[in-house]
C-alpha cells in the first residue's frame, strides 16, 4: 500500500496527514500521540476513526499539526484520518458518514467590531 495524504482542517488549525499500512503508530509533530495530547479524550478523538472501522492496528499515522488550540488540533487530525480511510477503502465511508466524522466543522471565532469590546459585547453603559 502506498502513502495515502490528506488534510483536516478545524477552527484555525489545519493536520496534514500520511497513512500507510502498518502496526498502528501514531505521531504528532515528530512526538507520540500520547505525548503530544497528554489528555485521554483528546487521544480518544483523534482514535475515533480508527475504532470505528476497526483498523486502530492496520495502519501508521504521521501527522504535522499547527495553528489552533489541542481541542481544535485534535478534531482537525480526527478529520484527515477520515478523509484518508473514505480513500483506503470506499466500505469506510457510510460508517464514517453515519458517526459526523467526514463533516467539516465551520464554526469560527467572530472577528471583533469596532466599538464594542469583543465581537457582540458592548462597553458597559453608565446612566449617570
Amino acid at each position: 500500500m502506498e502513502v495515502i495524504s490528506s488534510i483536516g482542517r478545524r477552527k484555525t488549525s489545519v493536520a496534514r496527514i500520511y497513512m500507510s499500512a502498518g502496526k498502528g503508530d501514531i505521531t504528532v509533530n515528530g512526538r507520540t500521540v500520547e505525548d503530544y495530547f497528554p489528555s485521554e479524550i483528546l487521544q480518544t478523538i483523534v482514535k475515533q476513526p480508527l475504532n470505528a472501522v476497526e483498523s486502530v492496528a492496520s495502519f501508521d499515522l504521521k501527522v504535522n499539526v499547527e495553528g489552533g488550540g489541542p481541542s481544535g488540533q485534535a478534531e482537525a487530525i480526527r478529520l484527515a484520518v477520515s478523509r484518508a480511510l473514505v480513500e483506503a477503502d470506499g466500505e469506510n465511508r457510510g460508517v464514517l458518514k453515519k458517526e459526523g466524522f467526514l463533516t467539516r466543522d465551520p464554526r469560527m471565532v467572530e472577528r471583533k467590531k469596532y466599538g464594542r469590546r469583543k465581537a457582540r459585547r458592548r462597553f458597559q453603559f453608565s446612566k449617570r
